[in-house]
């Protein structure tokens, strides 16, 4: 059993950073991939970032790429989304997810836990 818990969300203007981070409980943090969702007002949830149990492999939505990074420390249980160039349609409640299969997906199906999510508000 993981439990996942969201923290960095905010408001910001557009052009600007933030920071996600997820703490996970467990010991089996280090085996399970993580992954970074969105979902918006009226629309569905959508794959943002992924990375592997050991942060050698990650994978990014196209409308991302280039101005997110994930990361991870698992000696802290801690998994990252740096943010920066930030626009208006990152505007969602961001989500992270433990996939216990350790490689990361983009499909969120395969992540069988899930934290209760972060508002990001991008403002023009």
């Amino acid at each position: 059993q993981v439990q996942l818990v969201e923290s960095g969300g905010g408001l910001v203007q557009a052009g600007g950073s933030l920071r996600l981070s997820c703490a996970a409980s467990g010991r089996t943090f280090s085996s399970y991939a993580m992954g970074w969702f969105r979902q918006a007002p009226g629309k569905e949830r959508e794959f943002v970032a992924a990375i592997s149990w050991n942060g050698g492999y990650t994978y990014y939505a196209d409308s991302v790429k280039g101005r997110f990074t994930i990361s991870r420390d698992n000696a802290k249980n801690t998994v990252y989304l740096q943010m920066n160039s930030l626009k208006r349609e990152d505007t969602a409640v961001y989500y992270c997810a433990a996939d216990p299969w350790g490689l990361g997906a983009r499909a969120a199906a395969e992540y069988d836990y899930w934290g209760q999510g972060t508002q990001v508000t991008v403002s023009s």
